[in-house]
C-alpha cells in the first residue's frame, strides 16, 4: 500500500533540507534495479516479497525482455524517519518527512555513454548549485548588507 499521496511530496518540496537526490550507479548484474527495487517497497508502492523481480524502473519492453536497465529512470519517493534514527542527526531539517529523488542507471557497457552523461549532469547540477549558493551570499555581502546599514548608496 502507498504510504504517500502526491500532495505530501509536493508539500516536502518546500522543504529544501528534507530532499535527498540519490543516483545508483554500478557495473552490469551489480543490483541496482534490485536495490531500487527494495527501496520503492520500502516507500510502500510495492510489495517487499517482489521488491527485486518487479523491477519497477525498467519501462521499456526491451529492458524487461533482456532482463537490463537500458534506460535511466527516475522516481520520486516518500520516506518517514523515526525520531529514534534522527536522534544524532546535526542537520537541518524539517520533521521527519523525505523526499527522495532516486535515479536507476544502467549499467552495461554498451550503454556506458548514457551512464556518463547522467554523472555529467548531476555534477553540473552539483557546481551549479554550489555557484548559486556563492552568489546568493556576495548579492548579500554587497546589495543587502550596505542597504541595512543605511550606507546612502541606495
Amino acid at each position: 500500500m502507498v504510504k504517500f499521496t502526491a500532495e505530501e511530496l509536493r508539500r516536502i518540496m518546500d522543504y529544501k533540507h528534507n530532499i535527498r537526490n540519490m543516483s545508483v550507479i554500478a557495473h552490469v548484474d551489480h543490483g541496482k534495479s534490485t536495490l531500487t527495487d527494495s527501496l520503492v517497497a520500502a516507500a510502500g508502492i510495492i510489495a517487499q516479497e517482489v521488491a527485486g523481480d518487479v523491477r519497477m524502473t525498467d519501462t521499456r519492453a526491451d529492458e524487461a525482455e533482456r532482463g537490463i536497465t537500458i534506460k535511466s529512470t527516475g522516481i520520486s519517493l516518500y520516506y518517514e524517519m523515526t525520531d529514534e534514527s534522527l536522534k544524532s542527526y546535526k542537520g537541518e531539517r524539517n520533521g521527519n518527512e523525505y523526499l527522495i529523488n532516486l535515479i536507476d542507471s544502467p549499467g552495461h557497457v554498451d550503454f556506458h555513454l548514457k551512464s556518463q552523461l547522467l554523472f555529467v549532469l548531476l555534477m553540473v547540477h552539483l557546481w551549479w548549485l554550489i555557484a548559486l549558493r556563492v552568489f546568493v551570499s556576495k548579492q548579500r555581502l554587497f546589495f543587502v548588507k550596505p542597504w541595512e546599514k543605511g550606507s546612502g548608496l541606495f
